[in-house]
């Protein structure tokens, strides 16, 4: 199916001959004028001089090993791939309106302040519009639209990273059922660290600042995205 675009799931756009003709099996293998190569030999024979060591011996052409494991365990191939970085997409750069697809806030719009190390988009909403917090999203499950908010020279603090927003890990001795209710009592709910509050506040200030600089553009944010009956994303212009 690589040659063949897919219609739908099983079906592609070329018949199997069709298919078999694009890839000219018919032709037969290819000839080459260079003549195989010899395989190389494992033993070769050689003279070993001395008055006690004369004489000839089978020498291996290649080295055993020095070192044999202890146990018979297969290991696993170390991997020589390296992971390369997200290419943002075209369409997205810092102040572009996000619609989310996906996730807590799905429908809402956002605005993008930046791209992560991981790959991820770091948006807001801003929380004092919309209630959309900083967050990361994946670019893949969000719509970039043609509204652009001008930040100016306005940029992240580099302290917020992917590292900002890892959780504390809990101790797993205990169990879900026995760290909720703690003394009989349900577990009183985590107060929010004030000090990503602060960050929040910041943020937020700055690109209020932006938004209300364009009318009309704080209630477009605040808005829901959603689809009425007779409209496609497919035709559709963001």
């Amino acid at each position: 199916m690589a040659r063949s675009k897919e219609l739908a799931p099983g079906v592609g756009r070329l018949s199997r001959s069709q298919v078999f003709a694009k890839r000219g099996l018919f032709k037969g293998p290819k000839k080459t004028e260079k003549p195989a190569a010899e395989p190389t030999p494992e033993f070769v024979e050689k003279t070993v001089g001395g008055e006690k060591n004369g004489g000839k011996r089978l020498v291996p052409t290649q080295k055993a090993p020095r070192f044999y494991p202890a146990e018979d365990v297969r290991q696993p191939k170390k991997s020589r791939k390296s992971p390369k970085p997200t290419a943002l997409r075209s369409t997205i750069s810092p102040g572009t309106v996000l619609i989310l697809l996906a996730g807590r806030y799905r429908g809402k719009r956002v605005v993008f302040l930046k791209q992560l190390d991981s790959g991820l988009l770091l948006v807001t909403g801003p929380f004092r519009v919309n209630g959309v917090p900083m967050r990361r999203v994946n670019q893949a499950y969000v719509i970039a639209t043609s509204t652009k908010v001008e930040l100016g020279d306005f940029k992240v603090d580099e302290k917020i990273n992917d590292a900002y927003f890892a959780k504390e890990k809990k101790n797993g001795s205990q169990s879900a059922e026995v760290e909720f209710f703690e003394d009989g009592k349900p577990k009183a709910k985590e107060a929010f660290p004030e000090s990503k509050a602060a960050d929040q506040k910041e943020v937020d200030k700055a690109i209020i600042a932006a938004v209300k600089k364009t009318e009309s553009l704080a209630k477009y944010l605040s808005s829901s995205f959603g689809l009425s009956k007779g409209q496609y994303p497919h035709e559709m212009q963001f």
